[in-house]
């Protein structure tokens, strides 16, 4: 005994094709026939609507829900697709102006480069960098060896630069 034993049947009288085509829908819809017929009864009933009605817009409810779509569109259509044309609108207007006056922008072909020149540019690039890079901690050694410590009479000690204003002018010229 399976599953249905604990319930009880009842046969229905349908003609052999329409029995045949309702099978075929139950298989894609659910496991068994009893399943797909009561889906497509409580369809019917949470819709609020009966195998006869015409879902034309003569449903009330079928007429507000078509009602607030288009109110959302007309809704996008102004606030959203009439403003983005007319920008681009104005836009294609302006660019029509320039030509007219004679001003075109041409965006040429950018010149291609070899790999050999491209490995040169970096190679150069980086020796700069590493020139100045030594500059910078050969300044920075001069300036951190000209630093004393100084102790404090009252309080604690502080640092003090033996430079001249000339020199730390120049320095800050230099950063």
């Amino acid at each position: 005994m399976g599953e249905f034993s604990k319930y009880q049947f009842s046969a229905i009288n349908v003609k052999k094709k329409v029995a045949i085509r309702f099978r075929k829908f139950s298989k894609e819809i659910s496991k068994s026939n009893t399943e797909a017929l009561e889906a497509m009864l409580n369809f019917f009933d949470w819709n609020d609507l009966s195998p006869s009605d015409n879902l034309g817009v003569k449903n009330e409810r079928t007429n507000k829900r078509i009602n607030a779509v288009i109110a959302i569109l007309k809704n996008i259509e102004k606030y959203q697709t009439k403003p983005t044309a007319t920008m681009l609108q104005t836009l294609f207007e302006e660019t029509t102006n320039l030509e007219k006056e004679g001003e075109t922008y041409d965006f040429d072909t950018p010149d291609l480069v070899s790999e050999n020149e491209e490995l040169d540019y970096y190679r150069k690039e980086y020796f700069t960098i590493k020139e100045n890079y030594s500059t910078l901690r050969h300044e920075m050694g001069q300036i951190l060896s000209k630093i004393r410590y100084v102790r404090g009479n009252f309080g604690n000690g502080y640092f003090k630069v033996e430079m001249d204003r000339a020199t730390l002018e120049e320095l800050k010229e230099k950063v």
